[in-house]
């Protein structure tokens, strides 16, 4: 004999069952953006800035260690001091710009948070610095200056989607002096292989990161092979608030493919590191650092 099972099914269970298929459902690769959800929101900008000062860790920065080594080897690399300028985009609280203010160059710094542009010039007031802290999305930066280097650390220029890119390293073109240089890092394809699909439940996730209040956090991972792009889908449901659902896409790149990217934006690929504290560049490292010149 079987046992009887009672299925009891709610008039709600249709709408339970389709909210867990959208959930669970796998977007087109960038086809949905929610930046403003990390950046512009009040309570989660405050968090990302908690990550972004703690120097233990390698979360919104990389480590304090780090930053110190890497800013003393761009400063070196670069030759930079009185009468050179740099750019930072994606600056966040200031922890590049500081130190490579320290040399002497006219420095600017891009951010689209609000508190960490703030703190970032909190700090130079109390230090005397005089760095041109800019709030905004850097892919509507605009201004006169020419500089001669342009940063992007923290694997930033892996988060934007292809018409995203396209249009900032018009950007860079457009407000590189002639003899002036890019520096960024990205994700490797190496990166991209140990990236595995997966999707879990979690309460009040990653330390109530997302919100104050109680909140279920269904997160899922979807990898594109064709376009080597990994999805983190956020699909956030407090206990109080509106539900919600948050995009983190991550392109990685082998070199030949970003050098063609930068060669089809103008520019000229001039050395790979390891990493933008100037590392020998290895094909089995998850990521590497580009430094890249305007076509002649």
């Amino acid at each position: 004999m079987f046992a009887t099972i009672k299925v009891n099914r709610t008039e709600g269970w249709c709408e339970v069952f389709e909210q867990l298929e959208k959930i669970n459902e796998r977007p087109e690769v960038f086809g949905e953006y929610s930046a403003d959800a990390l950046w512009t929101d009040e309570y989660r900008s405050q968090q990302m800035l908690r990550y972004h000062l703690d120097g233990s860790v390698d979360v919104s920065s990389r480590k304090a260690e780090f930053i110190s080594q890497s800013s003393k080897w761009i400063i070196d690399r670069f030759d930079l001091g009185e009468g050179r300028a740099v750019c930072d985009f994606g600056c966040g609280p200031g922890l590049y710009t500081s130190r490579l203010a320290q040399s002497g160059a006219r420095v600017t710094g891009v951010d689209f948070s609000y508190n960490s542009i703030e703190y970032a010039r909190q700090q130079a007031k109390c230090a005397g610095q005089k760095i041109n802290y800019v709030h905004g999305n850097y892919l509507d930066f605009a201004t006169d200056e020419r500089f001669d280097l342009i940063t992007m650390i923290m694997c930033d220029f892996c988060a934007l989607s292809p018409m995203q890119r396209r249009q900032l390293l018009a950007i860079w073109h457009a407000h590189l002096s002639d003899a002036g240089a890019v520096l960024f890092d990205v994700y490797s394809m190496v990166a991209y292989a140990e990236r595995e699909a997966a999707s879990c439940c979690e309460k009040n996730q990653l330390d109530h990161f997302w919100h104050a209040e109680e909140y279920y956090a269904f997160v899922n991972t979807f990898k594109y092979d064709a376009e080597a792009v990994v999805l983190d889908k956020y699909s956030i449901f407090p206990e109080r608030s509106r539900a919600e659902t948050v995009y983190n896409w991550l392109q990685y790149f082998s070199p030949e493919g970003l050098t063609q990217e930068l060669r089809e934006a103008g520019f000229n690929v001039e050395q790979l590191f390891g990493n933008v504290a100037g590392a020998v560049f290895s094909d089995v490292e998850s990521e590497f650092a580009i430094v890249a010149t305007i076509n002649p």
